[in-house]
């Protein structure tokens, strides 16, 4: 499902602004993208020339990050150890693979996410002079 609608500045909700983020669109227009390469954020989005420099992500997508993945791989170790009783190398081999690939999916997304989050709550410049 494609989100397409522009919302005026002075109507800026959060959950659409935070759900076109993870998907690493502009928070909004939903069409554009945010980001140029991997993690860095583009000075205004091609379509609508909404200005995103303004964000602040800083660590808070890193810790979230670390969070997820460390929950998720904390049950798949209980459960693959309790159930399967892997040998010990294959079983960090398969976990480190799996953590690495999370990781490296997860990082831009929720950094988009708190870009989104930002945006829709006109933190750290993004309300303009209104």
């Amino acid at each position: 499902m494609t989100d397409t609608k522009t919302y005026p500045a002075d109507d800026r909700p959060t959950k659409p602004a935070m759900l076109r983020g993870f998907r690493r669109r502009c928070p909004n227009c939903g069409e554009g993208m945010m980001f140029q390469g991997y993690l860095k954020v583009v000075h205004s989005c091609p379509v609508c020339s909404e200005d995103l420099h303004h964000h602040r992500a800083d660590d808070g997508p890193a810790y979230l990050t670390i969070l997820i993945v460390a929950h998720i791989l904390g049950f798949a170790m209980h459960i693959a150890w309790v159930h399967l009783r892997p040998d010990p190398f294959v079983m960090a081999t398969v976990l480190t693979i799996f953590c690495v690939a999370l990781s490296l999916y997860l990082l831009p997304r929720l950094k988009g996410m708190i870009v989104g989050i930002q945006w829709a709550r006109r933190m750290h410049g993004f309300g303009g002079a209104a």
